[in-house]
């Protein structure tokens, strides 16, 4: 086990992600959970819902490699053509 010097902190928004996981955008489902942010790796559009919206937005041209500080509850595949998407949690 490793030594997390940390455990012991909160977690809130502006602390670090504890975990991840790959984002598979889905027209009709929702993410497993709210993300902290979203890691693009290659780039494009990312259309998502965000967690206290309903309506679906677009943020266009993202960079491969740039960090999307959004808390998301659905990524849709309509309207997204980034790549390699990572949930930060």
């Amino acid at each position: 086990m490793v030594n997390d010097i940390f455990a012991g902190s909160s977690n809130s928004l502006t602390s670090p992600a504890e975990d991840c996981f790959q984002i598979l955008p889905d027209d009709d489902a929702a993410l497993p959970q709210a993300t902290k942010a979203i890691y693009i790796g290659q780039g494009g559009d990312l259309t998502l819902v965000p967690l206290r919206g309903n309506a679906p937005v677009t943020f266009i041209n993202l960079a491969s490699g740039s960090m999307l500080d959004v808390r998301a509850r659905a990524v849709k595949a309509t309207g997204t053509t980034a790549l390699d998407l990572i949930g930060l949690i």
